[in-house]
Parts: structure tokens; sequence; C-alpha cells
């Protein structure tokens, strides 16, 4: 996706929120830190431009101390979660830059809690890689993009980039492995060593003391 792309999903993505909930009164936008937030904020300024003088409630939200790998790892809050006062009886929209597992929004749901009850809970993401471990699924999607689980996927407002992810102490690209047939061509055309050959006595000649 190039930046074009991006900001024409973002404007598709705003419409439908905006149609789906009669408009944006009673609708806070609620990006989880820290790729949703750049995305929240930008559904935000589209929404103002699409129903001038009805801005929705904006807000940030740290999901780090309500991971469920909390224990297997230690976890240091990268954000400070702000909300517009009280969630109860109001709409949430969830905006994440990329939905992957799920256990990011799950995180999100009970770190949600706190600020009270809200009357529903929406997830709008910009891209949708698959590869789901939770029964979670997207109300507003930006993109589908099939992805292998060694791939990475990077966004920003200038686009969508995917990349490898190349795990520690994996031999490089062209690089001949254990057992290839790079190693095997390169042993081949190493020059034999020759081995010192054992000393024989000569034949014909007697093994005993010279008179």
């Amino acid at each position: 996706m190039s930046a074009d792309d991006v900001r024409r999903a973002v404007q598709r993505i705003a419409h439908e929120i905006v149609e789906r909930n009669r408009g944006p009164d009673g609708v806070v936008l609620v990006g989880l830190a820290r790729g949703g937030t750049w995305l929240a904020e930008r559904l935000t300024e589209t929404i103002d431009a699409i129903e001038p003088g009805e801005r929705p409630g904006l807000g940030m939200l740290d999901v780090s101390l309500h991971r469920d790998d909390i224990s297997l790892r230690p976890v240091v809050p990268g954000s400070v979660s702000r909300l517009p006062g009280s969630v109860t009886g109001r709409t949430v929209v969830l905006v994440d830059d990329v939905l992957y597992t799920g256990r990011t929004v799950r995180a999100a749901l009970d770190a949600l809690n706190d600020y009270g009850r809200p009357r529903a809970v929406q997830l709008a993401v910009l891209v949708d890689r698959g590869h789901r471990e939770l029964p979670i699924r997207p109300d507003y999607v930006g993109k589908n993009l099939p992805t292998r689980l060694d791939e990475e996927v990077r966004v920003s407002p200038d686009g969508v980039v995917l990349g490898e992810v190349v795990a520690e102490g994996a031999p490089q690209e062209g690089a001949p492995q254990d057992g290839s047939p790079a190693e095997r061509a390169a042993q081949e055309e190493r020059p034999h060593e020759e081995r010192p050959q054992e000393e024989r006595p000569h034949e014909g000649r007697s093994q005993g003391v010279r008179p």
C-alpha cells in the first residue's frame, strides 16, 4: 500500500464509522499504543471533515499491563493511557494499525473496563494480516493482506511494507549451509592432501644386522 492507498483507506473507514453509528455523536476513537495512535488521530480529523462540528472523542490506550504473556517476559508500559472521561454509555471504536493474533485487542478490552461500561465496542484496523489465535474480527478494515508467519508488517502514513523476520543465528542468504551442494562442491574443488607414506623395507634386503 502506498501513501495514497493509506489515505483512501482512512477516508473509507471514516465514512463507514459515520454511516454505521449514524453520525459521530457519542463515538470515541481509542488508538492502541503505539501503532493505532496516529491512525485514530487521522480518522478523527477525517470524520470531523465529513461531519463538521461533530468531532468524535479521541483517546489512547496502553495495554502492556493487560497482555496475557506478561508472566513470560518483562513488560514496561510504553505510553500513558488517556481517555476523554468515562466511556459508559458511549460507542468505543478501538483503532490499531495491524490486526494479527488478536491478543492485543483482547488486552485492550480488559483495559477498557477501567474506564466504564461502553454501550458498544467496535474495532477498526488498517491491515488485517490473518493468523488469528482468538475469535476476534474487525468491524472496519482498510485492507486484508495475507502474510506468512515469518513476515513483518510495517505500517505508517507513508504506506505498508512487508519484510521478512530473520531469526538470530540463521545463515545469511547465499552462504553455504552444512551439507549443502555449495559446500560439497567447494570441498571437491580442494586439492587432496597427500598423506605421508609409511616407510617400507626395500624388497630383497635383509632385515638382519649387517656383518
